[in-house]
């Protein structure tokens, strides 16, 4: 067992994080503070390859690997969570689907542009009723003849959807219909933002990641060739499923990174600031803290590489990828809480950059599947039974 990077790994973790720290970590805050999408960014890692690492090189993307995708995301990450999580969708959620299911035809129009970064893209499933539940989704296609096979005609809204505004090409997931047993019928489209019929609503305030755009989709009367639906009708549900297994890698490398900067952090803090005389990181209540969050990102890191390792091999990594994105998530919360603890009242306020990581950080509970939802996924694969 070999535990240690390859040298194009440990080159490609390098290589992004001199430009995370040298080019980009200087323009964060103006962008974070005006809520202002990082788009010249965006374009330069375009230009360098980032925004389709592990696609393949037929596709337009950089032909790397799983891991290679995660070590970036991380390095993205721990610079700039908002970066990170932006290019994490438009990867896994923009281009996953369209790498999986998609036919050479379409892969040809709509995904070499976006692995070679010069359209981003994004994934529209959720909805205001149908989070957790996204087989509950409420969007709608019909079918109507025409010539070249007809069209499908897609009405309803989507609602958090990353990237929003920003993406020329989304994936949208929609009812085409009903199963023998009664359950939806779901299927994927493939809409160009600039479809008659498709919008972008309002963007959404959050809490944390404010240079990253989140959005409502709405489709009225929205019309797309035969040509755009992805995979066969009825198995957006599968394809849906099989993306998100590959997402938790992402989200749990972007996890990592939030908390490897947390840590980067703390421990300069803890060992240059003094109370009672000495450095505070020479008291045991901040010693602890640092040595709890050194151990445990090393644990998340290590969980995330593995799911991205068995992913390469083409072993099932949907388990692994699970508890990933369940413990790096977890805790890259605890280790920016941690961090703010360790820089007191400094910590609680924007000169210093622990409270945006702790912000950033929650998001990685929620977003591509919620920690309950990956314990669910985690028991009943161990167990074996139906829990509900």
């Amino acid at each position: 067992m070999d535990l240690d990077l390859s040298t194009e790994h440990a080159l490609l973790r390098s290589t992004v994080r001199d430009f995370m720290e040298r080019e980009v970590a200087p323009v964060v805050g103006a962008h974070e503070r005006e809520r202002r999408f990082p788009s010249e960014v965006v374009a330069r890692l375009g230009e360098m390859g980032w925004l389709g690492i592990p696609i393949p090189l037929d596709e337009g993307g950089a032909g790397l690997d799983t891991l290679a995708y995660a070590i970036a995301i991380e390095e993205i990450g721990r610079v700039w969570g908002s970066l990170g999580l932006i290019v994490a969708a438009h990867t896994s959620l923009g281009c996953g689907p369209l790498h999986l299911a998609g036919s050479a035809a379409q892969k040809a129009r709509f995904l070499v542009p976006m692995a070679s970064g010069r359209v981003l893209g994004a994934y529209g499933l959720t909805e205001p009723g149908a989070g957790s539940d996204a087989g509950g989704t409420r969007t709608t296609a019909r079918h109507e003849d025409g010539p070249d096979g007809g069209s499908w005609v897609i009405d309803g809204g989507k609602r958090f959807i990353t990237n929003a505004g920003q993406a020329g090409t989304y994936i949208v997931t929609a009812r085409t219909g009903s199963k023998d047993d009664g359950s939806a019928e779901i299927s994927a489209f493939i809409v160009p933002a600039d479809t008659p019929g498709f919008r972008v609503g309002r963007l959404e305030d959050k809490l944390g990641l404010h240079a990253s755009a989140t959005g409502e989709l709405f489709f009225d009367d929205c019309r797309v060739p035969v040509f755009n639906m992805l995979g066969g009708r009825g198995e957006g549900f599968r394809t849906f499923l099989r993306i998100l297994d590959g997402g938790r890698i992402s989200i749990g490398a972007l996890a990592v990174g939030l908390a490897q900067a947390a840590l980067d952090a703390a421990v300069p803090y803890a060992r240059t600031r003094e109370q009672f005389g000495r450095p505070i990181g020479s008291f045991q209540g901040v010693a602890f803290m640092i040595a709890d969050m050194a151990t445990e990102i090393e644990a998340a890191r290590s969980l995330v590489w593995k799911a991205a390792w068995l992913k390469d091999q083409g072993r099932d990594y949907a388990l692994v990828a699970a508890q990933a994105k369940l413990f790096a998530s977890e805790v890259s919360s605890r280790a920016t809480n941690a961090a703010i603890q360790v820089h007191g009242g400094y910590g609680y306020v924007t000169d210093f950059p622990v409270e945006r990581f702790m912000r950033d950080a929650k998001l990685t509970e929620i977003g591509e599947g919620t920690s309950e939802i990956q314990r669910l996924v985690i028991a009943r694969r161990i167990l074996g039974l139906k829990i509900v």
